[in-house]
């Protein structure tokens, strides 16, 4: 079943500032309402996806590199495309997108988004309205639409392909659901934009990157390990792999050969680099006195074979020693610059002859305190 999803929520916290540009939450904010993906089961077929971010704020926000209107493409969750209300223009953020497509599409792409960005500033006051949020507050209207392959959702509002209508599964979205039911063009570009122009633009991006990218990039692996803030006996051992495309791989810790539990490490997930590749990183936590052998393990397709790293025992900052020997070279650091400094001063005060050489420790401090 094809379907689109609506999702909206609010946010009764503070929330940081995401890592997409202009993507933000605050208090009571809007969070989002996105329009999700086209529902494909595609047997054999490797998964990808193509989605559009729009996020527009109720109000100018005065901070750099946050604007009140943003938009962005994604491939398969690497940044493809970004346009902003400051600069408004739509630009290429892959080298592949910049050498495929033409300035024409560029110049399309540009128009298109200024006039979703005055949809937005015109929609994100109804909202506010029907779900009677105070305009004092900064909200956050955002959208998403695209396409992928296996993949349900079900929140706000949902587009059923079959029946060609619209299925509002809670009361704030039926006000929506009828008005866009009676728009029976609404409806029809709906449905073929999911069935056919935003899967025939994911394929014809996914060849691009493909053609690019044909060999794919190896991953780098480093082995390192740091105390534990919470307990000083204990060492955080991390396996950090990078610089790798595509973005599948596997990553084990490895106790005495033998790969550890999932439940047993911490994982940061597989996530993008700002040049299209991948990293991930997986850590234990162990005993500082531990014996065992420990070490990475990966694989990844463009290895003819698994890269092995083994923990050569050292921690960044565990051995105690190592930090009464850095509180000692700093004291004596200290100490010698302290003696240098009183040296030159007694040796200026001595040529100005504010001083007296035969003068006694008592009535130098003396002087020196009035002076």
């Amino acid at each position: 079943m094809l379907k689109i999803s609506v999702k909206t929520s609010v946010s009764s916290t503070a929330q940081s500032l995401s890592t997409h540009p202009g993507m933000l939450s605050g208090p009571g904010a809007l969070c989002a309402l996105i329009l999700l993906k086209d529902l494909l089961t595609l047997s054999g077929v490797k998964k990808h996806s193509l989605y559009y971010i729009y996020t527009a704020l109720s109000k100018p926000v005065d901070l750099p590199g946050v604007y009140q209107f943003t938009a962005m493409g994604l491939l398969d969750d690497t940044q493809i495309d970004y346009y902003n209300s400051e600069e408004q223009k739509k630009i290429p953020k892959q080298t592949w997108m910049k050498e495929k497509l033409y300035e024409d599409y560029w110049e399309k792409g540009t128009q298109s988004r200024k006039s979703k960005e005055q949809w937005f500033y015109k929609n994100i006051d109804i909202l506010m309205k029907r779900m009677r949020h105070s305009e004092s507050d900064l909200h956050v209207f955002q959208m998403r639409t695209g396409c992928e392959v296996d993949y349900d959702g079900e929140d706000f509002l949902s587009f059923d392909d079959k029946e060609s209508q619209w299925v509002a599964p809670v009361a704030a979205a039926l006000p929506t659901k009828r008005k866009w039911d009676n728009m029976p063009i609404l409806n029809q570009y709906t449905k073929g934009y999911l069935e056919k122009e935003c899967v025939d633009w994911l394929k014809k991006f996914t060849k691009y990157e493909e053609n690019e990218t044909r060999n794919g990039y190896p991953p780098e692996c480093h082995m390192f390990a740091k105390r534990s803030i919470r307990d000083k006996s204990i060492v955080k051992l991390s396996c950090m792999v990078t610089a790798f495309y595509p973005k599948d791989t596997a990553l084990f810790i490895r106790k005495s050969r033998t790969s550890l539990p999932e439940d047993e490490t911490e994982s940061t997930g597989i996530r993008p680099n700002h040049d299209g590749t991948f990293q991930i990183k997986k850590s234990v936590e162990i005993k500082e006195d531990e014996k065992a052998e420990y070490g990475c393990f990966v694989t990844h397709r463009t290895l003819s074979y698994p890269i092995i790293i083994k923990w050569d025992g050292k921690c960044q900052d565990c051995s105690p020693e190592i930090d009464v020997v850095m509180i000692a070279a700093v004291i004596g650091a200290v100490l010698v610059l302290l003696l240098t400094v009183a040296g030159v001063a007694l040796y200026i005060l001595k040529k100005k002859g504010i001083i007296d050489t035969n003068s006694s420790d008592s009535e130098h401090d003396s002087y020196l305190d009035i002076y």
